[in-house]
């Protein structure tokens, strides 16, 4: 058990650091967030309700550090908004929750990815597997990694990475379900495949990646002071079992099914990051790449896991692709 239970919460407007946020005060924790415009997200957002609000940046080490003092807990879940300027700022932000760490004494607990391992690594990636990362934004992953483990073996700071598939949920954006799959605020009217039938892929269902970190927080006389773990989530073994969720939860099964039009990645990206992260990411579609959960279940026993079909109903209605888990009258030509 932590020796309290306040947390602070980088990045509690995205997907996952809101997600954790809200099951972290539901199990009781105090928990403090730091904003630009802290006042206007209180406002606006009555899913960020019950939080303490900080004014800060995580680009200024000062403003975490007087953020963090008296935590046993920081998410470092805060990214830049669009994969933009990741070089510039991911690194830096990083080392902000690092100092505060060193002054707090608190875990850091940083949601985890893919992007660590290249082909090397794949098919089946555990915890020990080699990190030889064949993108950008993985050897930035990497890095991040190695200054989180120096600064543990160095005894500033104690770790807990949870890595995942590709996250789903509601208010999770910029991922392969909502910028691949389907078309957000329209009716489902055909999904766009990614990666061939026959090859597996790894997806996260974003309640189940927090419930599982929280779970995991909670058990800190099980972690180790640098512990990492990996979570299985919805393992589609040949990448046909995601779009048949979607035509059974739409009530659809006939939907067409559209090959990813990677091409046009390819003449957009030097002007959409977006597009040029997206397009880097191909390889992981190309080959099966399955996360072996083994050392997870020692400690927790089961894998939080919310159904597919849920999880995905779920997904649709927080994308405004289905209206209270009806599906949306489709328009008169398809989208």
């Amino acid at each position: 058990m932590t020796r309290n239970r306040n947390a602070l919460v980088l990045g509690a407007t995205g997907g996952i650091g809101g997600e954790v946020a809200r099951r972290l005060k539901a199990r009781g924790w105090t928990v403090r967030t730091l904003h630009r415009d802290p006042a206007r997200v209180a406002a606006g957002n009555r899913d960020q309700t019950g939080f303490t609000w900080f004014q800060g940046d995580a680009m200024h080490p000062e403003e975490v550090v007087a953020a963090a003092r008296g935590v046993s807990l920081i998410v470092h879940a805060v990214n830049p908004p669009g994969y933009r300027n990741w070089g510039e700022l991911v690194l830096p932000m990083l080392d902000s929750t690092l100092a505060a760490a060193r002054e707090s004494g608190a875990r850091i607990l940083l949601p985890g990815t893919v992007y660590n391992y290249g082909p090397d690594a794949f098919p089946d990636v555990d915890e020990t597997s080699p990190q030889h990362p064949v993108t950008r934004k993985g050897a930035i992953r990497v890095e991040m990694e190695r200054r989180l483990r120096a600064a543990a073996a160095r005894g500033e700071a104690k770790v807990l990475i949870v890595r995942a598939g590709d996250f789903f949920g509601p208010g999770a954006a910029n991922n392969w379900f909502s910028q691949g799959l389907v078309k957000p605020g329209q009716p489902v009217t055909a999904i766009t495949a990614p990666g061939p039938r026959g090859i597996g892929h790894q997806w996260a269902y974003l309640p189940d990646v927090a419930e599982t970190m929280v779970q995991l927080v909670e058990r800190e006389e099980a972690l180790e002071t640098f512990s990492t773990f990996h979570m299985n989530g919805h393992w589609d073994d040949d990448g046909t079992r995601m779009i048949a969720a979607i035509r059974r939860v739409v009530g659809r099964p006939d939907l067409k099914v559209r090959a990813f039009p990677w091409w046009l990645l390819g003449l957009a990206s030097p002007f959409m990051p977006l597009f040029r992260e997206l397009r880097e990411m191909r390889y992981l579609w190309e080959t099966p790449v399955h996360m072996n959960n083994a050392r997870l279940l020692a400690v927790l026993g089961r894998e939080p896991h919310t159904p597919l079909d849920e999880a995905v109903r779920t997904t649709l209605v927080g994308l405004g692709c289905l209206e209270g888990g009806v599906a949306l009258p489709s328009p008169a030509t398809s989208c």
